[in-house]
């Protein structure tokens, strides 16, 4: 027996046939080329049908789909801001529809579920009941582990991190990314270097070059580990996990900070929490959406 995952992004879709151990069969990758609405739906059934016409004598009893946004459990429906017209698009029902077997179980979550399970399955996460999982790419969002299950909240938008509030007083700025995100995210790195620098051509990946010999590059990025410490340490503080794992493309450049950010949240977090939570990158790199797709198609079928 074999599982379907699928991790849909703003330009792809990437799917693999999986066993129950997480050994990839075959794979197949399709780029979206400005699909919007229901010709993306389209292509995430295109590509559970190549995989299975691919391998047809291996039985599927499984599909897991990692989707950027967030999914509607109630409803089975997508919001996903980079994908246009999928503002409450019913992916689940179409997937059924594709598929047209109703012993194949079809799961779909979001991306930060996603990596936290991708964590949990095959990467420091493993052996974890209560583990957080930071990404920080353009965004800022957290997949959050609590007793053994990840959370979800009234309306499956818990760990909308980047909204945190960390700084006083409120700005206009942060209304629509929110203040964590607006300093701390990728997006924000740059934005700030553009302000700063008063050059629009600046971005995130200036000021990880200038660290350490540009002063404007040095404080910018010293803001961030601070922000990245307190934001953290209000997670540990108020989640108790025994890790929390720091991924996304900005840890790349960033992972050599994060003994520095431990050291910033001690000075905030739960003293207790804090000696015993472990700080750490992630293990899974760019396979975390799909390996995490992959371990909640398993979940939805045992």
């Amino acid at each position: 027996m074999a599982i379907i995952s699928i991790d849909l992004g703003g330009t792809k879709v990437l799917a693999a046939l999986l066993t129950r151990t997480g050994e990839t069969i075959c794979k197949t990758y399709k780029l979206l080329a400005g699909a919007t609405g229901s010709a993306v739906g389209a292509l995430v059934a295109e590509a559970i049908r190549e995989l299975r016409r691919q391998q047809p004598d291996v039985p599927v009893e499984g599909v897991g789909v990692c989707v950027p946004g967030i999914v509607y459990s109630k409803k089975g429906t997508v919001w996903a801001p980079n994908i246009p017209g999928w503002d409450d698009y019913p992916l689940q029902r179409e997937l059924e529809a594709a598929v047209n077997d109703p012993s194949v179980r079809i799961a779909v979550e979001s991306d930060r579920t996603c990596y936290i399970l991708g964590e949990v399955w095959k990467g420091a996460a493993r052996g974890c009941t209560d583990a957080i999982y930071l990404a920080v790419g353009t965004g800022i969002g957290a997949g959050i582990l609590l007793d053994g299950r990840v959370i979800h909240g009234a309306s499956d938008i818990v760990g909308a991190t980047g909204w945190m509030a960390l700084e006083t007083p409120w700005r206009d700025e942060y209304k629509p990314v929110g203040c964590f995100e607006y300093y701390a995210s990728g997006n924000g790195i740059g934005t700030q270097a553009k302000l700063r620098y008063g050059d629009p051509s600046k971005s995130s990946y200036d000021v990880f070059a200038g660290y350490g010999t540009d002063p404007v590059a040095t404080e910018i990025l010293d803001h961030a580990i601070q922000l990245w410490g307190m934001g953290t340490a209000n997670l540990v503080s108020l989640f108790n996990p025994q890790k929390v794992i720091f991924g996304g493309g900005v840890f790349g450049p960033a992972v050599p900070f994060i003994d520095r950010i431990y050291a910033e949240a001690c000075r905030w977090g739960q003293p207790i929490s804090m000696r015993e939570v472990q700080y750490c990158a992630a293990e899974t790199g760019g396979d975390a959406a799909l390996l995490g797709a992959g371990y909640l198609a398993i979940r939805e079928t045992e």
